[in-house]
């Protein structure tokens, strides 16, 4: 058995700083965003669908190498076997740094804050929310946060790729720089007497959506403005962090347009 066969294809010294990135929609979009370093592309050999020859085209066009190799090979690669015949060899993820003002020309921005989700895939979610439903950035913290992993990535259907993501040592400094900047910041909370559909979501907001089980920290929740509920009905609370998320998030958008 070749190291191909065993480890995935070979890796280079130039190389080792890197990730693998794995499904459609993922390679796709890191290409078309263009955001971090594409090394090379690894296609299922013979499979020939029309999405596979699209994401080489794309590769091609921005002179990345295009290498065609067995399933075997690329389930090595990817440690997956929901790959979907095509993996990147990527640079890390390129966090966005603190703007200057979280204020941006246009529209009123709307911010999304996450307190302490560490699901990948919860993550990964709200990351694809974010993107459609228009939000202006999405600020993590470093501690106690899931980070931008391709498995991030595949749950976000690539929107990863194209959202502005900010990392942050301190969320509750961010508030207050927020709060300097004359954004309102909403918190999420079950326990809220205001429900969501009665606040006016369509000024300069910051959205902050706490972590699984145990929502919002009791320092960042006292920094909010004020806190939003969200109407449910049955006994349990059958709403999980990306789901409450997307609600917080297209209610703003509806709001505003």
């Amino acid at each position: 058995m070749s190291a191909a066969d065993a480890d995935g294809p070979a890796m280079s010294a130039a190389t080792r700083d890197t990730e693998v990135l794995y499904g459609v929609h993922p390679v796709l979009e890191a290409l078309r965003a263009g955001r971090r370093r594409c090394v090379e592309i690894f296609v299922s050999a013979g499979k020939g669908s029309a999405r596979l020859s699209q994401i080489a085209d794309e590769a091609r066009a921005r002179r990345v190498p295009v290498r065609e190799v067995s399933d075997r090979e690329l389930a090595a690669l990817t440690r997956a076997s929901n790959h979907q015949g095509v993996a990147a060899r990527v640079g890390p993820y390129p966090y966005d740094g603190l703007p200057e003002s979280f204020r941006v020309a246009g529209p009123p921005p709307l911010w999304l804050l996450l307190d302490g989700v560490v699901d990948p895939r919860n993550l990964g979610a709200m990351l694809r929310t974010a993107l459609g439903a228009g939000a202006t950035g999405v600020v993590i913290a470093k501690d106690r946060s899931a980070s931008a992993t391709p498995a991030v990535s595949r749950t976000s259907a690539g929107a990863l790729e194209h959202v502005k993501l900010v990392r942050v040592t301190n969320l509750n400094r961010t508030i207050d720089a927020m709060k300097a900047d004359g954004l309102w910041i909403a918190g999420l909370d079950a326990d809220a007497e205001r429900l969501l559909f009665e606040a006016d979501l369509s000024g300069p907001l910051g959205l902050v959506v706490g972590g699984e089980g145990r929502g919002l920290r009791p320092l960042v929740r006292r920094n909010c403005d004020f806190l939003l509920r969200i109407p449910q009905c049955g006994p349990v609370d059958s709403l999980n962090a990306a789901t409450a998320g997307a609600v917080v998030l297209y209610e703003a958008l509806r709001q505003r347009t």
